[in-house]
């Protein structure tokens, strides 16, 4: 199984409103590649997000919309890549907003989301944060909310988790987004 992990931050309280984008390959249960991008929403920033991301207006005046980061990042969202994101439904929700307000349309693909995979598999966790599953699954994790740190960790969890319980376990968590 192919696994590409993914993690978006958001400019606002609007999933459409997408600020930045990390991906990262895991091919032979390893990391083999990653990418990152600042991304111009077009969209207001809130003080809240901000302060969460440390991303602010004047770092994405210059960065690329959306539907011009698209073409090239397309062709993994397909049947044949796992998506991983940590907390999957926010991505996904980020995701499918944002290509709608370009009116651009992604193809079926598979998604796992490792927040339930640690709730599932580390129950003893107090609690399924990024941060705390890292900090329990000895990860490093040096710059929490910047989108390539989370998105790597995300990786890592996905690895330790499939090195631990096998690819089938995981496989039964993996579900099909239209």
């Amino acid at each position: 199984m192919n696994f590409v992990a993914m993690d978006f931050e958001t400019a606002n309280h609007r999933s459409s409103s997408a600020c930045s984008l990390a991906l990262a390959l895991i091919q032979n249960n390893q990391i083999v590649d990653t990418f990152y991008t600042l991304i111009n929403p077009q969209e207001s920033f809130n003080a809240r997000n901000i302060a969460i991301h440390h991303i602010r207006p004047q770092d994405v005046q210059q960065a690329p919309t959306f539907d011009q980061i698209w073409p090239h990042i397309q062709k993994i969202f397909n049947l044949n890549n796992v998506v991983a994101a940590h907390n999957a439904p926010f991505d996904t929700r980020v995701l499918r907003a944002t290509l709608a307000k370009y009116e651009l349309q992604a193809d079926p693909y598979l998604s796992i989301d490792t927040v339930r995979t640690s709730r599932k598999f580390y129950p003893q966790l107090p609690n399924h944060k990024l941060d705390t599953v890292a900090q329990a699954l000895n990860i490093q994790l040096q710059h929490h909310h910047h989108a390539l740190a989370d998105t790597i960790a995300c990786a890592e969890i996905l690895l330790i988790t499939q090195q631990q319980v096998g690819e089938g376990p995981l496989k039964k968590m993996t579900k099909v987004i239209t």
